[in-house]
This record gives structure tokens, C-alpha cells and sequence, in this order.
């Protein structure tokens, strides 16, 4: 059964991120806060979990799109070709915040995800996910955590994530409600950025 672990969002507990980091290095699962909605991650250097959060979301990993969560914009250079002045403005203005920034993919991609010409970038604007990314020292692989309920796309009580997650993952962050709206995504790999899906937000930002 996965731990249940309360961090506080304005000043997280040093000891509590160590404890998600051990779990994320160990190859577990884990369910944190983002600025957005709650999202399911992995330690994006470990197969065995990645192949775990794709078994779970019933696809093969090569067709996954999972978004790569950075603690600033250096790891992009690890996974995104080198991009223009113009993209570089508009990550720099928005990040951290409610996006995810589709970008063209580089050849150091994890070997799961060479197949892809392009990659989902996310800052989120949380310091509990920042900080996870931070102490682990590379970024997590992610995709949000959907709701069957009809009215909401989204789950957003922590206990309650806990109650349907608690055997599929190996520990679940309670920081706090989580928002229900996802975040934007902008594809900015091509000519002309393309609004993917409005979220939370703003897609007027160019």
C-alpha cells in the first residue's frame, strides 16, 4: 500500500521531498501537487517505472505523452533541440506557470521516447513539484490523474486520490486540493505556436 504524506506547498519539508526522492530513485510511483491538477510521475532515467505509469494509463510507452516537469528551463537543453530567441521569450515569460510547452525533441531523449520528434515541457508554478525535481537532480515523467466521474474531469482531494491510487503507486502527496482544470498546451515546434488545449492558462500569451 502506497504512504500517504502531507507537505505544506509554502514551505515544504526538506525530510518529506528527501523521502519522495528515495521513492522516485527506488523506481516507485508517486502522486504529487502541481500548479494545475494532481499528476502521477516517475523518475524519468528509471524504464521500470516508466513502463509501470504505461501499463497503468493502458498504452504502450513509445505512443505515451507524457510530460517531462522541470524545476527551471536548464534541463531543456538535455531534451529539446536548440529552439529560437522568440520560443526561448515566451518559456522564459510563462515558466513557471500553467503550460505545457510542446518542443522539438533532441537525440539524448531516454531511449523509450527516441521515437518522438517532439516532447511536452511543464515548470509547474508549485514549489512541492519544484522541489522534488530540484533534489533529484532531473526532471519526472508525468501525466495527469483523470476522474471516471462525469461532472469532473479532474480528482482534487488529496484523500480521496489516495483512497483509489493507494495500490497502484508506492506514495501520494496530500498538498492540499487540487485545482481541476489542466494546464495549456502550446505547441511551439513548428512555424506558428498552435493552442493544443485551452486549460488554466492564459492562451493569449504571444
Amino acid at each position: 500500500m502506497a504512504e500517504f504524506i502531507k507537505i505544506y506547498e509554502d514551505k515544504p519539508s526538506e525530510a518529506a521531498i528527501k523521502k519522495v526522492v528515495e521513492v522516485l530513485r527506488d523506481g516507485g510511483l508517486v502522486i504529487y501537487p502541481t500548479d494545475t491538477v494532481y499528476g502521477l510521475g516517475c523518475d524519468i532515467t528509471n524504464s521500470r517505472a516508466l513502463e509501470r505509469i504505461a501499463k497503468i494509463k493502458g498504452i504502450k510507452l513509445e505512443k505515451a505523452n507524457f510530460s517531462f516537469v522541470c524545476y527551471d528551463l536548464s534541463n531543456l537543453s538535455d531534451y529539446v533541440r536548440q529552439i529560437d530567441t522568440t520560443t526561448f521569450k515566451i518559456l522564459k515569460r510563462t515558466l513557471p506557470g500553467p503550460y505545457t510547452f510542446i518542443l522539438p525533441g533532441n537525440n539524448d531523449l531516454p531511449k523509450e521516447f527516441r521515437k518522438k520528434k517532439t516532447v511536452g515541457i511543464r515548470v509547474p508554478d508549485n514549489n512541492i513539484a519544484r522541489e522534488i525535481v530540484r533534489m533529484l537532480g532531473n526532471p519526472i515523467v508525468s501525466t495527469s490523474i483523470h476522474d471516471e466521474d462525469e461532472v469532473l474531469e479532474y480528482s482534487t482531494d488529496p484523500e480521496l486520490i489516495f483512497e483509489k491510487w493507494q495500490n497502484k503507486v508506492d506514495l501520494v502527496i496530500d498538498g492540499g486540493y487540487g485545482d481541476n482544470i489542466g494546464s495549456t498546451i502550446i505547441d511551439l515546434s513548428g512555424y506558428e505556436p498552435i493552442v493544443v488545449r485551452e486549460g488554466k492558462g492564459d492562451p493569449d500569451i504571444f
